[in-house]
């Protein structure tokens, strides 16, 4: 498999951090969202970001912005949807995702899920869970461009919780490890960001 495109999904309303873009917020002197293009670059061959409303407030990243084709915020696997048909239109057959409120994911998410695909069609992201065992992270994962038709068919049933869609397909994991923290922890309230400065630490 050549290496996947990526495709950063920020395309959430953000209650909870009193709305706006989370990935503008700042962190030691940096943008969350330029924190994760710079883990994602070297892991992909392009990058484009899902987002909806004005794409002018993201010109300084120089990356494509892509809407949900989906409305009415319909969440995440939008996004997923949005990002294979751009995948599609420039040629390629698989995408990884990242969320744009997550600056310490790891540095070997590509190629772990890659490893992993040899086994599933889609791959998720999880660590280690001490009630569930194993806690998967949706919005972290390797798609295949071809899945695109049958994700806009389920996104128009109804269906808008990520697993619910991919347990349909058999979902391989790729296992990280979450010490001395959950390298997917993501910003989601003002407490969040005091955690991650302290993390940054």
């Amino acid at each position: 498999m050549k290496q996947p495109a990526g495709v950063i999904l920020a395309g959430g309303q953000s209650r909870r951090m009193g709305g706006g873009d989370k990935g503008l917020q700042m962190l030691g002197g940096q943008s969350l969202l330029s924190r994760v293009v710079a883990r994602l670059e070297p892991q992909v061959s392009e990058i484009a970001l899902n987002a909806n409303g004005d794409p002018a407030r993201f010109d300084a990243f120089g990356l494509p912005v892509i809407a949900d084709s989906v409305e009415g915020f319909a969440g995440p696997l939008a996004g997923v949807l949005a990002g294979l048909d751009w995948a599609h239109e420039r040629g390629h057959t698989h995408i990884v995702t990242a969320a744009a409120d997550t600056p310490f994911f790891p540095c070997d998410l590509v190629p772990r899920l890659l490893l992993a695909a040899e086994e599933a069609p889609i791959v998720l992201a999880a660590t280690p869970d001490p009630k569930r065992g194993l806690a998967r992270h949706p919005t972290f994962g390797l798609w295949p461009v071809r899945l695109r038709e049958d994700l806009r068919a389920s996104l128009a049933d109804g269906v808008r919780k990520i697993v619910q869609w991919t347990d349909k397909h058999g979902t391989g994991i790729a296992r990280f490890e979450a010490e001395p923290f959950d390298p997917f922890f993501n910003v989601n309230t003002p407490e969040d960001m005091i955690r991650a400065e302290e993390i940054l630490k």
